[in-house]
């Protein structure tokens, strides 16, 4: 599991998705999500806006993002 560390209250999904090289703009998210399972605190998530507060763990295929 790799330790996301943000500087503010919380991070949107897209920006994490963007910070880890995983999409590389905004407008590939939406697609993104709907082609892939993404879990955040094991639920499927697809909105791309869902905001990730320090402690959340977010699943996108083998990688697991924990927020810090």
């Amino acid at each position: 599991m790799e330790s996301v560390k943000i500087n503010s209250e919380f991070i949107t999904l897209q920006q994490l998705l963007k910070l880890k090289n995983i999409i590389s703009s905004g407008g590939e998210a939406k697609y993104f999500l709907s082609s892939n399972a993404v879990l955040v605190n094991g639920e499927l998530e697809q909105r791309r806006g869902k905001k990730l507060y320090p402690n959340d763990i977010v699943k996108i295929e083998t990688k697991e993002f924990v927020i810090k």
